[in-house]
């Protein structure tokens, strides 16, 4: 199987093509800043409310509201870092990120969405480099592919710098 159509654009999540947009999360699916900040002034509180009443959530996990005012199908809230129950974060690794886009795009093929953008998950506050970032959110689109899913045929990873951009074209033309 080729797997869906990898793209990479510089610019705001919540301006894109796609049926559905991903948030870069955390387990307790508050959406205070970074990405999640952004979804969340753009498409109204009520993507928080609905996303907080199905969490708390372990990260690796995700989960799916509507858009609000966003014209997407849906947002999946898929959750690489956390905080455990003292309230202390758990960072991003390479193991969470990879965890979180497998579920995103589970929750892509449950739906069923065609079309799907995520961001560089874990990389704000989850604290992980771009470059490990985009080795496991690629790798974990072509495993997705590998297990025999036909869906999303296409995952664009939407990124705010040319340095972002660039670890993913270079994480994309990587054989492995």
């Amino acid at each position: 199987m080729a797997g869906p159509l990898l793209e990479v654009q510089v610019g705001d999540i919540t301006a894109v093509d796609t049926e559905a947009i991903v948030n870069a999360a955390n387990s307790q699916l508050w959406m205070g800043s970074g990405v999640a900040g952004a979804i969340k002034r753009a498409g109204g509180e009520e993507i928080e409310r609905e996303a907080v009443a199905q969490g708390p959530i372990s990260v690796g996990e995700a989960v799916v509201t509507t858009a609000g005012r966003l014209p997407f199908a849906a947002v999946i809230h898929a959750a690489a870092m956390g905080y455990d129950e003292r309230g202390a974060m758990i960072p991003a690794t390479s193991e969470t990120v990879y965890a979180a886009t497998r579920a995103a795009l589970e929750r892509c093929a449950e739906r069923p969405l065609r079309s799907v953008a995520f961001p560089a998950l874990g990389t704000g506050v989850g604290g992980l480099d771009l470059v490990t970032c985009a080795a496991a959110m690629v790798r974990a689109v072509r495993d997705h592919a590998a297990s025999g899913a036909a869906l999303p045929e296409r995952v664009v990873f939407v990124v705010r710098s040319e340095e972002a951009a660039d670890a993913f074209l270079r994480a994309i033309a990587s054989p492995s």
